[in-house]
């Protein structure tokens, strides 16, 4: 697929021509990367749409269905742009453009206005504005109103809230400004929309199985979404992960033998959210992700959303990631293997930093147990449960969750009041656990998205006892950095050496692997999984 194509000053791509082939062809591994708006009919859509393709002279190419609305154009009803797959490209980058767009994403610009946005990315709101717009065609107010769109029609047609409490949960800030903008974007009102959404069957459409529930104040609301992405996914090998490195209390994954693909797989943890508590149930499914949310506070689904997307790395080019490491003879194996590895996220940058200390010079099994016993000791109970999981083939047959309380990951400021002498770990480990959790408490340290990479990495190195695999392995998962080489590893010394290759001469890895380091290491990873399960 290759890098998406690059859009001028007024957000349109100028690789017209490049743009019009790939909505000639239907395919769906663009979908998210830009959208096609055409000026007769007032309509955009993902570049798969299967309607009749439009002719040249009346399209137009945005690289966000943000700038699209803006154009005066709305959301085709077949091919619904707006439950596409992100775009991978922010998640290669850490410009500032990119950094701005992950936050968003979050829901910062809900949250916190334009004026948090830029506090968060170091720049005064014009220069954000400017930069936005010239890259993307759309600045972050409009960038954030198509957001709450997509929010209030997934609650439209998930839940049962009504009309006026779906306004304000989706982000809006008034009903007015909620009843315009459903209706420019979809050319619908908003019970329009949640008497289509009962009816509708369509695959790419985030809907409930079951219905979603909203049982009032006080209680957690329960929306069943379907979470997009490109094929292939190799899910199996995700999950085989994570469930090697589940925290006890925290999360965990249940299903059949490792190695199945989907069907009987779920991934259930606790989060803590911006607005309140949340548990999740992610259970791959044919072609998307079957996403369960239990949220204290609605107002967190976007944050949701996106930390389950970063979690599982959905919004990755995985025919891009493949066809580059493939031509390397070497590798070609391991990518036939599993195609589509994805490189696992998290849902909270400070807790991965935790992991990583803690997994310094010791087994994956060990870090685990300290971060079991640690997550026992200063972590809180959360007021929110998983959502019941089926046993069997049988959708029917769901037990209740597992009887034992589900905890949150301890607080940076939790952790920054313990003795480090105390803790059960070499002493300058645990120095250096306290360390980064007093920095992350009083805001010296950024590890969440949109964090500024570079500057996160050098303020990890800087404290004592903690090394270049510490700060790789935390910008792997923390932040999401597609290109890092742990040439330190032992496993992945150990596997680039059965490879034929000399670990000493490729210090950085090869520059052919670039910029998807990080995803040959989860492959080196996951082969040497392979090796101890054939030795066993």
């Amino acid at each position: 697929m290759g890098r998406p194509v690059r859009g001028n000053t007024d957000g349109v791509f100028e690789d017209a021509t490049r743009c019009y082939r790939i909505v000639q062809s239907r395919d769906r591994r663009f979908d998210g990367c830009f959208v096609t708006a055409v000026r007769t009919t007032g309509i955009y859509c993902r570049p798969s749409c299967p309607a009749t393709t439009p002719k040249f002279a009346n399209v137009s190419f945005f690289a966000t269905a943000a700038g699209a609305q803006l154009g005066g154009h709305r959301a085709c009803k077949r091919c619904r742009p707006d439950a596409s797959p992100g775009s991978p490209e922010w998640n290669t980058r850490s410009d500032l453009v990119a950094r701005a767009m992950q936050l968003i994403a979050d829901g910062v610009v809900d949250r916190d206005g334009v004026a948090g946005l830029a506090t968060r990315l170091g720049y005064s709101e014009r220069h954000v504005n400017r930069q936005l717009l010239g890259e993307v065609g759309a600045g972050p107010l409009a960038l954030a109103r198509s957001q709450r769109a997509q929010n209030a029609r997934v609650l439209l047609e998930t839940t049962d809230i009504v009309i006026v409490d779906v306004a304000f949960a989706a982000g809006f800030a008034s009903l007015r400004q909620f009843n315009e903008t459903v209706q420019a974007v979809f050319a619908a009102t908003p019970t329009e929309l949640r008497c289509a959404g009962h009816r509708r069957t369509d695959a790419n459409v985030a809907e409930s199985r079951p219905p979603s529930s909203y049982p009032g104040e006080g209680a957690a609301a329960q929306l069943s979404l379907r979470l997009a992405y490109r094929a292939p996914f190799s899910v199996g090998a995700l999950l085989d992960f994570l469930a090697l490195r589940c925290i006890e209390g925290v999360e965990s994954v249940t299903g059949p033998a490792a190695g199945v693909e989907h069907g009987g797989h779920h991934y259930q943890r606790a989060m803590r959210l911006p607005h309140g508590d949340a548990a999740v149930t992610l259970s791959p499914a044919d072609g998307h992700i079957a996403a369960t949310l239990r949220l204290c506070d609605i107002r967190d689904l976007t944050a949701a959303v996106a930390r389950c997307r970063r979690l599982f790395d959905l919004d990755a080019d995985p025919e891009a990631v493949d066809a580059q490491l493939a031509g390397d003879p070497l590798l070609a194996p391991l990518v036939a293997r599993r195609r589509g590895l994805r490189s696992p996220g998290a849902v909270s940058g400070y807790e991965m930093a935790v992991r990583a200390v803690l997994g310094q010079q010791v087994s994956v099994r060990g870090a685990i147990r300290a971060a079991t016993a640690l997550t026992a000791r200063s972590g809180t109970i959360s007021t929110v449960r998983p959502s019941p999981v089926p046993t069997s083939t049988d959708a029917s047959s769901a037990l209740p969750s597992v009887e034992r309380p589900w905890l949150h990951f301890p607080e940076a400021s939790a952790i920054a009041a313990l003795d480090p002498d105390a803790l059960a770990m070499p002493r300058q480990r645990g120095r250096a656990l306290i360390a980064v959790s007093e920095a992350v408490a009083d805001g010296r340290l950024d590890l969440e998205p949109g964090a500024d990479r570079a500057a996160a990495r050098s303020a990890l190195v800087a404290v004592r006892g903690i090394g270049p695999w510490t700060a790789d392995y935390v910008a792997m998962r923390a932040l999401g950095d597609p290109d890092v080489w742990l040439g330190g590893d032992l496993v992945v010394r150990r596997r680039v050496a059965e490879l034929g290759l000399v670990p000493s001469a490729i210090p950085h890895g090869s520059p052919q692997w670039a910029p998807w380091r990080t995803t040959v290491v989860h492959h080196l990873w996951a082969s040497s999984n392979d090796s101890q399960r054939a030795n066993t």
